[in-house]
């Protein structure tokens, strides 16, 4: 049991750093920012909305209880993960982007914390 819940902290303090240093960055428009979502033709108030999603799914997870939400925020995470790593491949970019790791990275940190998270569940029931 001690082993699954490092590997549950490790994994999700993970995630919550990847989505918070994406959420944060969503928020300041810099003119680089503004050519990548013309790039995808995504309009630039997404990003924002994005941002403030991640960040309460952040809060859900790290907030004790509430297992409903917090299975609503791995869900987020992962169609944000998923969303952005097609978005890249239909583009055409996915192979020589350079988010291409840390979009993958993401999805292993999303499934990690999350199998660790229902093993330590089922422990205490």
């Amino acid at each position: 049991m001690k082993t699954i819940k490092i590997l549950y902290w490790v994994f999700t303090i993970l995630l919550v750093v990847l989505m918070l240093f994406s959420a944060f960055g969503s928020f300041f428009s810099t003119p680089e920012s503004e050519a990548f979502g013309k790039q995808f033709a995504y309009p630039t108030y997404i990003f924002k909305f994005l941002a403030v999603a991640k960040i309460l799914g952040v809060i859900a997870l790290l907030v004790p209880g509430n297992p409903r939400l917090k299975e609503w925020a791995y869900a987020g995470f992962t169609f944000d993960m998923l969303g952005a790593i097609y978005s890249f491949y239909a583009n055409g970019t996915f192979p020589v982007a350079t988010w291409a790791p840390f979009l993958i990275a993401g999805l292993i940190f999303v499934a990690g914390s999350y199998i660790c998270y229902h093993k330590l569940k089922a422990q205490k029931v």
